[in-house]
């Protein structure tokens, strides 16, 4: 067994970019990516939900079948930073409810395992469940142990009795409980106000070295990235662009992610004869999506709730102007250099919020009212893998600092 003094870590996540989805978890990849390079070794174990409509005889079945299967078919693959990556599917009834989730994804975690604990003296959870339920269930008993929470429905978690009692429990039992912005603080104080004092807040980290070949000169392209789903306001987007468009029709949009309204969206923007210019390319790797960052001119984010905002930031650190509604997130984020970034707009349910928003950050952009570096300089200060890392990494070794 190893000794508490080594700098080794895991960690535990539901989500984290692959083939199929591979911009999901780009936020868990990112904080792997800042913080493996300060440890001996990191590995993650990303249980990914496989969501199937079945029984709970099936369900069994289905479960005892993928343990076995795994024992074999689990094993380590590099990942970024120099961290080993460990991905096993777990069978997830469709319905299933949050508490019964965490109890599923401890389950797996242990077949994977062996039935042994994982082997490191500090393991780092995403979400409190089902992540972080599965970690301390399979922690060391001697391991520290974290969760970072940046759940947009945790509010959905918590209408489930079983989930609520569990998420007590394990807040009261990790070393540290971290959120990455206020609306998740409030959301978990005002469930749980005996564990407001241990609430600790680490933001996520975003690269900031990845310069662009040019500067923005003209805000004529915009970029989506994110899900395509109602809560994210996309189908406002696709009718302010077009109010834009009929303006100026050297503008386009495009809008990268999966997600329900993605058909119908399709189908509206060719209704609005706006094909050619508005493009819908699915989800996409986290390193394209950088790559549009620095291509395009403009991030367009409508979303009606955000508990960070990450992609805002990550568009800032591209050298993106940004156009954003105040949703929770970005506008903590942004404080203090809201102008200086770009131009925040209220929540509202129309496109005309947006298309107006946009002529406004438009004539003060071409006017020289913004400044980018500055904005850069103080989210990299906050936000920066290097800050973000460290912080980690106080909290993880305390011994060997």
């Amino acid at each position: 067994m190893k000794q508490a003094a080594s700098r080794d870590a895991a960690v535990v996540t539901p989500w984290y970019p692959t083939r199929e989805l591979p911009f999901r978890g780009s936020f868990v990849y990112d904080m792997v990516a800042a913080t493996a390079p300060g440890c001996d070794s990191l590995t993650v174990y990303h249980g990914d939900p496989w969501v199937a409509a079945m029984d709970a005889g099936t369900a069994q079945t289905v479960e005892e079948a993928n343990a076995k299967l795994m024992v074999r078919a689990a094993h380590r693959v590099p990942t970024v930073g120099g961290a080993e990556l460990v991905h096993y599917p777990v069978t997830t009834p469709r319905g299933q409810l949050y508490g019964a989730q965490a109890r599923n994804h401890e389950r797996h975690l242990r077949n994977v395992l062996g039935g042994k604990p994982i082997d490191a003296p500090v393991v780092h959870a995403h979400v409190g469940l089902p992540s972080g339920w599965a970690a301390v269930q399979n922690a060391r008993p001697d391991a520290r142990v974290f969760v970072t929470e940046h759940s947009s429905f945790l509010d959905k978690v918590f209408q489930d009795p079983e989930a609520v009692e569990l998420y007590d429990e394990l807040v009261d039992r990790v070393t540290g409980f971290l959120v990455v912005g206020d609306p998740v603080t409030e959301i978990v104080e005002r469930q749980f106000p005996h564990h407001a004092g241990k609430i600790l807040r680490i933001p996520n980290p975003v690269s900031f070295d990845l310069p662009r070949s040019e500067p923005v000169k003209d805000l004529r392209s915009w970029l989506y990235l994110g899900g395509i789903l109602e809560n994210k306001g996309v189908h406002w987007l696709v009718e302010a662009f077009a109010q834009c468009h009929a303006e100026d029709p050297s503008l386009t949009l495009t809008m990268a992610g999966e997600g329900a309204l993605r058909r119908p969206l399709t189908e509206r923007v060719a209704e609005l004869g706006l094909s050619d210019a508005v493009k819908l390319p699915g989800s996409i790797p986290h390193d394209q999506a950088l790559e549009l960052m620095r291509s395009h001119d403009l991030m367009v984010h409508p979303s009606r709730y955000e508990t960070f905002g990450m992609t805002i930031v990550e568009g800032v650190a591209a050298g993106m102007p940004v156009l954003v509604t105040r949703c929770g997130g970005p506008e903590k984020t942004l404080a203090g250099i809201e102008d200086a970034a770009g131009e925040l707009i209220d929540v509202e349910e129309n496109a005309e919020s947006i298309s107006e928003g946009f002529r406004r950050l438009r004539a003060r952009f071409l006017d020289g009212g913004l400044d980018l570096d500055h904005a850069q300089a103080k989210l990299a200060a906050e936000y920066g893998y290097e800050a973000v890392a460290q912080a980690h990494h106080r909290l993880w070794f305390p011994d060997s600092l």
